[in-house]
Formats: structure tokens, sequence, C-alpha cells
């Protein structure tokens, strides 16, 4: 950007600023070589000559800040955050990566296994399977505490290929949701003393869960059916059973609730002149994601326009080769985020957002608290 001398500066009402200086505080100016200006002025008084106030307000960003939902489906959602800081952006993307629960995998009990498959890497892999249910009807494990109906799901899985037969794809088809808990017995003393004795089981489920209301209409099941867990060949046999508690992907990834979290900043295009016929036609074929498009104006002349400019990749192609800086523009608005949320399948990605907003509301709580 052209450097602009005080004396060749307009005069301004008080209280706000030179149209470079607000291009600069407001977005980050791509350059063919490298971006520009890509810090926030956090500074108070930054602009404190100008009579501009550069101090954060509750007031102002309440008026500001507002969130755009662009596309939701049932595994994904993608919408604009306007008038926040990165850091904000940021935190809503780790608290969705690490710090809303869901059931995963943890506890797996193998009673036989020839499959190829070694036992720790059949048992990670299974960690790895999302599960459908909501993990706000369930307790955290306590350490050393006993599994009970409120905080322990059970899946078996008894697949065996017999002989003579081809090869088997073991799938998550396969595992069986038990609700009313573990079914493999724990061998003590006392049973084997006492046969009249009643067996003790891996969990202690007080009643069913699908008797419980929260599930009697919708089953606990597997986002996916169609994973393959294992093959077995002639012989071969898979017996375990699963047991899936609640926890977070800061503690491990198979508990994180979406396959990904991402932002990034709204592209800006501007056409600094008009690009009209062959020139036109070269800035369309230089764009590979369609971001120019041709209008037909009087006499027969066209026009270069920006379509999509929210398609923009930041390849910068528009602006490289001779001259093209002068007429192409590509920028980045600072405080307009697009954010795209991919859910694992725990829960759809518009009630992930909104546990985030939670989790980040009780986070800020928790410092006032401390610095009160």
């Amino acid at each position: 950007m052209p450097r602009v001398s005080a004396r060749d500066l307009p005069d301004l009402p008080k209280g706000q600023l030179p149209p470079h200086l607000e291009l600069q505080r407001t977005r980050v100016l791509c350059a063919a070589d490298a971006p520009t200006h890509t810090e926030n002025i956090q500074y108070a008084g930054a602009y404190a000559m100008m009579g501009v106030d550069n101090s954060f307000r509750l007031d102002a960003f309440s008026k500001r800040f507002r969130v755009e939902v662009i596309k939701l489906t049932e595994d994904d959602m993608e919408f604009d955050m306007i008038g926040i800081d990165p850091a904000i952006a940021n935190a809503f993307r780790r608290i969705l990566i690490a710090d809303v629960p869901t059931m995963a995998i943890e506890k797996v009990l193998i009673a036989n296994n020839t499959s190829v498959v070694q036992d720790e890497v059949l048992a990670h892999r299974l960690g790895l399977i999302p599960i459908k249910v909501d993990p706000r009807l369930f307790e955290y494990m306590p350490e050393n505490d006993t599994p009970n109906e409120r905080n322990t799901i059970v899946f078996k899985l008894h697949v065996k290929c017999k002989k003579g037969d081809p090869r088997l794809t073991v799938k998550t088809d396969q595992l069986k949701w038990l609700p009313n808990g573990s079914e493999l017995l724990i061998a003590s003393e006392n049973t084997a003393s006492n046969p009249a004795s009643k067996p003790k089981t891996y969990t202690s489920f007080t009643c069913s869960q699908d008797s419980l209301p929260e599930f009697s209409n919708n089953p606990i099941t597997l986002k996916h059916n169609d994973i393959i867990i294992s093959k077995l060949g002639p012989g071969q046999e898979i017996e375990l059973e699963a047991h899936a508690v609640k926890g977070i992907g800061k503690t491990h990834a198979k508990w994180s609730p979406v396959s990904t979290a991402w932002y990034r900043m709204l592209p800006e295009v501007v056409l600094l002149e008009e690009v009209e016929n062959e020139k036109a036609e070269e800035l369309v074929k230089k764009c590979p994601v369609n971001v120019f498009d041709i209008e037909d104006v009087a006499k027969g002349k066209k026009r270069a326009t920006v379509a999509q400019p929210r398609a923009c990749t930041l390849c910068r192609e528009c602006i490289r080769g001779e001259d093209w800086e002068k007429r192409v523009a590509v920028r980045r608005v600072k405080d307009h985020f697009i954010f795209t949320i991919e859910s694992s399948g725990a829960l759809p990605p518009d009630v992930l957002f909104t546990e985030a907003v939670k989790i980040l509301e009780d986070k800020c709580e928790r410092v006032f608290a401390e610095l009160s």
C-alpha cells in the first residue's frame, strides 16, 4: 500500500480515521508476495490523537456482534461470526475439539480374539467408532467408581467365521447394545465355592437402560453401521464386550465430538479499476475458483465483476503478473470469520456450538470468580 504523507491527508470529522488507517485497522492486505497488517491493534489509545477510542466496549460489541447461519445439515454447519476478535473464534474452535464431552469406548473386555488384529489394535479401533447418543444424559465415571446405567454403555461383539466359509468382514452393525449391562461373568472364589450364589458381571445396572424414558423411544446406536472393524478367515473368532464412558477430547481424541472445526477470515476482493474486454477475460481465466465473472455492457463491451468473493481461497493468482495489483485488491476482514463444524455424529453441529458457548461462559465465570 503506498505511503500517505500527513500533509496530504484530508480533513476528517473528529472521531474518524483516514481511509488508509481504517483499512489497515480492519483488513488484512494480501499482496502478491505476502500479507500485511495481519496484527490486531489492541491498545486502547492507539488512535487517541485522532479522537478515536480503540478500547473494548461491551455496548459496542453487543451491537456489532452477530451470527449468521449459512448452511446447516445433520453432520456439518457453516456460519459467520461477525464482530469478534480472532482469539474468541479460536477459543470456540479449541473448545469444540477438546472440551465438549461425548461417549466413547474406553474399556474392551476380550474373551476370544483369534483374528489377525492384535488385541490392543482392536481396542483402539473400537474406541474411535462414533456413538450416536446424547452425552448430556450420562454422568462422568469417577476414578475407581462402579459402572452403572448412568455412566456406562455396554456393547457386545461375537462373530465367528466357520471353517470352509469365505473370509468374513466384521463391521460396526454387528456390535450389539446391551441395555442390561455386561454379560461377561467375573470368576471369583465365592462363586467357585458356592455355586448357588448370584454370579457377578463387570457392570452393576440397577435397571435396564431401555426402560429409562430418555432411551425407550431413542435406543443407543452407532453413527455408522458400515465401519470395518476386522476381517476374519476360516476358523477365526472375535468375542468381546466394549464399555463406553463419558469423556472429553482433551483426554483422548476419541472423545472429540467433531471431525474438524475450523474458521477463516471473510475474503474481500475489490476491483480498483474497471477491467474490460481482453483483460476481463484474462482475469476470469486467472482465478481457479471462479471468483470473477464477465458482464456485457453497452456497445458490445465486456466488463469483469466480482461474482463470488466468498469462494476466494487466497491463492493470489489474480494479482500476480504485470500491473494486476493496481487493478485487483485481495483482502481479509479481520473481525468476520467463516466457521465450519463437522460433527462426528454424537450431537448435531448446532447443538455442539451452543454447548461450546456454555463451556466458554463457565470458563469466564470461573476466571472472574478467582479474580474477585
